[in-house]
């Protein structure tokens, strides 16, 4: 119980990339907004989100899941570019 509540009152803490092997793009997507993260290794390297714009809220769910990697890709395409990456999301 403590650790949990350690780790629900304290920051996040990110990591610098190492290499280029092992990332991994966590996103998801709502009504609201977008979110992702960048990992490497099961640390976290990033964090992005976003809202949508108003006419975009009325996309269908995989259209905003679509909207939501071509976000995180966009961001962190300095890190991702010629590299293995695998994505994930929790829709499929």
């Amino acid at each position: 119980f403590q650790e949990l509540k350690y780790r629900l009152t304290s920051a996040p803490v990110l990591n610098l990339p190492e290499g280029t092997d092992g990332f991994v793009v966590y996103y998801d997507a709502s009504r609201i907004g977008i979110g992702c993260v960048l990992m490497q290794n099961e640390k976290v390297i990033a964090y992005a989100s976003r809202q949508l714009k108003v006419l975009k809220k009325n996309y269908h769910t995989h259209d905003l899941e679509l909207e939501a990697v071509v976000f995180a890709l966009k961001i962190w395409r300095h890190y991702l570019y010629g590299v293995h990456v695998d994505v994930f999301t929790d829709i499929l």
